[in-house]
């Protein structure tokens, strides 16, 4: 004889989810666990690569014309000067 309380159940389940709007869709308990995951994921993404950016070391270039500080004199003088003519 097959078990009834299964049968039973769904009997009291039915008349729940007609009470449901059909034309309404929530994402529910499972659309808010994944949510939260994929945040917590972009998060551990986020500061994964902020520590791997802090350990990155770009050598300079040399200055091609000697001056050291070439860089920090155009800056304060407002970048290069044109020549006019």
């Amino acid at each position: 004889m097959p078990d009834m309380s299964a049968s039973l159940a769904i009997t009291h389940l039915v008349p729940l989810a007609k009470e449901l709007d059909e034309d309404k869709v929530t994402p529910g308990v499972l659309g808010f666990i994944v949510f939260a995951v994929m945040a917590l994921a972009v998060w551990a993404l986020m500061k994964s690569m902020n520590r791997h950016m802090g350990r990155v070391d770009f050598p300079e270039a040399e200055d091609p014309r000697g001056r050291p500080d070439s860089g920090t004199e155009a800056a304060a003088s407002g970048g290069s000067r044109k020549k006019n003519g």
